[in-house]
């Protein structure tokens, strides 16, 4: 009966210090980014990671491509709703896949809780610069003369049907009263590729992508899509300058699961707000051609909503579907 008593006693010890242990062990927070790593998205995430984990302790970065973005956005959306898994949502995943894939895993409205907007980077109208030489075009007006006096003699080419670049050709013809031929490619460096070898006269990209390129003088940038002028081309005019209300831009933000306790959101917007003010980040988004939106919850919930209206109609003009 005594060793039994011992055996008791210590099986008890055991649990009480697995316990403790368990208790004590840190918190670990996960950004969930639902693309593959090295791109623009993943890489701010990572920076921001590395900013907040004085506030949030150790914050890892978990990439889960696929789907067009929705296989990791739908891994947020059904994560436990206690603050430690967080996730990207970008234009793609919340404002434009809804209305572009016949069947969602999760609903872009109602299963998630902003936290905060990160970036918005502008995206550009470029030509090759030897097309536009040649065609003699030097402004968005003159490229839309030019589309009216020769119907059907331009194209442009997009990283697939759907993507952001597509969407933006079809609201850029719209709203111009032209038509391009659009020529879809299996992904962004392809299409500009096709566009740096003169096989398609024009596209829209992001400031991001296109930049070194406009830089080198093989790409001529005669608009960008956000509602201003941007810092980081003051002298490229916007195409609202010339299409009164033509806006579209490339942005992502974070979210966490929809039942999250609003005091924990509010505690992990104060924490990646400040980073997002911090010089270090400033600069390094600098290099990226991104600009730091830093927003509240309700902010960046009214904004979400906001675009994923947006997206309905442009999605559905263009005819875009994803089966």
């Amino acid at each position: 009966m005594k060793r039994r008593h011992l055996l008791t006693c210590g099986a008890a010890a055991t649990l009480a210090l697995s316990s403790t242990l368990a208790l004590a062990q840190p918190k670990v927070t996960r950004i969930i980014v639902p693309y593959a790593p090295g791109g623009p998205i993943d890489v701010t995430a990572r920076l921001l990671a590395e900013r907040v984990k004085d506030t949030l302790g150790t914050v890892i970065i978990e990439n889960r491509p696929g789907g067009g973005g929705n296989i990791g956005a739908d891994l947020v959306a059904k994560a436990p709703p206690d603050g430690l898994t967080i996730g990207i949502s970008a234009v793609a995943t919340h404002a434009i896949n809804p209305w572009l894939y016949s069947k969602m895993p999760y609903n872009a409205a109602t299963d998630f809780a902003p936290i905060t907007q990160m970036v918005r980077v502008p995206n550009v109208l470029v030509m090759n610069a030897d097309t536009a030489k040649r065609l003699n075009i030097n402004s968005l007006a003159d490229l839309i003369k030019y589309a009216k006096a020769n119907p059907a003699k331009l194209n442009y080419a997009s990283g697939g049907n759907g993507s952001a670049g597509h969407l933006a050709g079809e609201m850029f013809k719209k709203e111009a009263g032209i038509f391009a031929l659009h020529i879809p490619y299996s992904g962004g460096s392809p299409a500009q590729l096709a566009l740096l070898s003169g096989l398609v006269d024009f596209n829209f990209d992001n400031l991001a992508t296109a930049s070194s390129n406009i830089k080198s003088g093989k790409l001529k940038a005669l608009a960008v899509t956000t509602a201003k002028r941007s810092a980081i081309l003051p002298d490229v005019p916007a195409v609202a300058e010339t299409l009164k209300g033509f806006e579209i831009d490339t942005w992502w933000g974070l979210v966490a699961p929809a039942a999250t306790p609003k005091d924990v959101v509010a505690k992990l917007n104060q924490a990646f707000v400040a980073a997002l003010h911090s010089p270090e980040a400033k600069t390094r988004f600098a290099t990226l051609m991104a600009e730091p939106v830093a927003s509240t919850p309700e902010q960046f919930g009214a904004f979400m909503k906001s675009e994923l209206g947006k997206y309905e109609k442009v999605v559905k003009a263009s005819g875009a579907r994803v089966d």
